[in-house]
């Protein structure tokens, strides 16, 4: 029994560093996402996202994130869920290689929408623009579809569920829907990875782009005190968040079903107020526009868990629709 804890521990400490390193939002913001989602679904819903996401396949290695300890079964299952939101990211790892080649999909984590500064300071959305833009809008079209099959496999169910939770994550952060074009970046900014805000001599660490600035945000406003683990950092930012945008005040928003449009309200964020003249490549942001980053942040954060808690009260808590439908 303690040598499987021991390796429990140790995968999920090994794939938490991975996550930290490449994820987008980082697993805090994605994290605070399904934890208000959470907060969101009946617990009809939430027994069967628990019971879908408990009959992943085996090499996927969702379920191992399912701790077994002393705290109660309702808590481990919303920790299993708020990590499950951290999965596509953390089959990026190419040191499992079967898990890599089978799970990972590299142009699924964004939907681009191109677009430039007119002299005049307008954008110009580049249409039919020739590099590839990113399928999320088009997955969580898919996913959503499969898991209302009452024919789809739990298993097939498992992997749509974390990747609608983690793309649903994704297509809030602005920047997984903006790919500015410039003359020093002809073929888009790539999310604004491309725009450094550190020098260009600047090594590993000390690297830092205009996307991961965003991915970051909320840990870079809100530091872990004492190297806290999560279930003491990220309830207290979730309810702030919850308080600060209550969900009977965003429920006209929701646009259930409408990922092309959840796509195009992030691109409007990025392409109006990202790039704001006081933004210089190879300089750190200001105070300013850190806590602008943060209150925008929020308000993404908050509107992705409202959106995916009544999707999913929606798909769990009703019929599912078979073929014949």
């Amino acid at each position: 029994m303690k040598n499987t804890l021991l390796k429990l521990t140790l995968f999920l400490t090994i794939n938490f560093v991975f996550v930290t390193a490449l994820s987008a939002w980082d697993d805090a913001g994605h994290k605070l996402t399904t934890y208000i989602a959470w907060e969101q679904m009946s617990p009809q819903a939430r027994e069967r996202a628990f019971k879908v996401l408990m009959s992943a396949p085996e090499d996927a290695d969702l379920s191992v994130f399912y701790s077994q300890d002393s705290r109660s079964a309702a808590a481990r299952q919303r920790e299993l869920f708020m990590l499950a939101s951290t999965w596509a990211d953390i089959v990026r790892d190419k040191k499992f290689a079967n898990r890599y080649e089978k799970y990972h999909k590299g142009d699924w984590h964004y939907a681009d929408t191109f677009w430039r500064v007119t002299a005049d300071g307008k954008v110009d959305v580049l249409k039919d623009f020739a590099e590839p833009k990113g399928k999320a809008v088009e997955q969580l079209f898919a996913f959503d579809k499969l898991l209302r099959d009452a024919n789809a496999s739990e298993a097939d169910k498992a992997v749509a569920l974390a990747w609608i939770l983690h793309l649903g994550g994704d297509i809030h952060q602005p920047l997984h829907t903006s790919a500015r074009v410039t003359e020093t970046e002809p073929k888009g900014d790539q999310g604004g990875n491309l725009f450094l805000l550190s020098p260009k001599d600047a090594k590993d660490d000390d690297r830092l782009n205009l996307h991961w600035f965003w991915d970051s945000i909320v840990r870079r406003s809100i530091p872990r005190v004492n190297d806290s683990c999560d279930s003491d950092y990220l309830p207290p930012i979730a309810q702030a968040i919850i308080k600060k945008y209550p969900s009977a005040k965003m429920q006209n928003r929701l646009k259930l079903g409408k990922f092309d449009e959840w796509q195009q309200e992030g691109f409007q964020i990025a392409s109006t107020k990202f790039y704001p003249q006081s933004l210089k490549v190879g300089v750190a942001p200001s105070e300013e526009y850190k806590k602008m980053a943060f209150e925008i942040a929020e308000e993404q954060i908050a509107l992705a868990g409202y959106r995916l808690g009544e999707m999913l009260n929606q798909i769990f808590g009703s019929r599912e629709v078979t073929r014949e439908d």
